[in-house]
């Protein structure tokens, strides 16, 4: 198969590095060979999150060079406008329209940029397509499953080259099983709200 980067970024308690594992479980289900790789410093305290997943035969390292990534996911504008430049030119950009407003902004120190300004910078790097992740996740019954639907609407683009049950029976895996039904129910929605079905 073709190798796939995937990047995903975020802030500390969004799900990223959940989410990342959910991918990498599911690749492991359809015995791919992959790599995955967190950056999470001050995670906890809101900072910021790196993961990337690396799916394919001659995958060696979770490390994605600068303008190869396939596909950039995250549930937080600012900081997809913060690693657009690891998207590759044909890259795909899945953007969660969720703010997470940083303390220099609230402390009035820094200005957030309107959601025009971001999407208009993300779009010289590659195709964007954005999600209201926290209306499906309030849909499914738990505004933490923001990160499922982000999964669930790049697996409905088709930009994830494993298929829903995997990724499904990878959830089951990776989460507790109290959190089983409301996730899936998200990415399952998540699917929907790109797909239109």
């Amino acid at each position: 198969m073709k190798t796939s980067n995937i990047i995903m970024v975020g802030v500390g308690g969004t799900g990223v590095l959940t989410a990342a594992r959910i991918l990498a479980t599911a690749a492991i289900l359809e015995r791919h060979n992959v790599r995955m790789g967190e950056i999470h410093g001050m995670a906890q305290r809101g900072g910021a999150v790196v993961c990337t997943v690396r799916i394919g035969e001659k995958v060696r390292g979770p490390i994605i060079a600068t303008g190869t990534a396939d596909l950039l996911l995250s549930i937080e504008p600012v900081e997809a406008l913060r690693h657009v430049d690891r998207i590759s030119p044909q890259g795909t950009i899945v953007v969660g329209m969720y703010h997470i407003i940083p303390t220099a902004v609230l402390l009035g120190r820094a200005q957030y940029p309107s959601d025009e300004e971001i999407l208009k910078n993300l779009r010289k790097f590659g195709k964007v397509v954005t999600v209201d992740v926290a209306d499906i996740a309030e849909k499914a019954g738990n505004i933490l499953t923001m990160n499922t639907a982000l999964i669930g609407a790049a697996t409905g683009l088709g930009r994830i080259p494993i298929p829903q049950d995997s990724i499904i029976s990878a959830l089951r895996e990776v989460l507790p099983s109290r959190y089983h039904e409301v996730n899936i129910k998200a990415f399952e929605l998540g699917m929907k709200a790109v797909t239109g079905t």
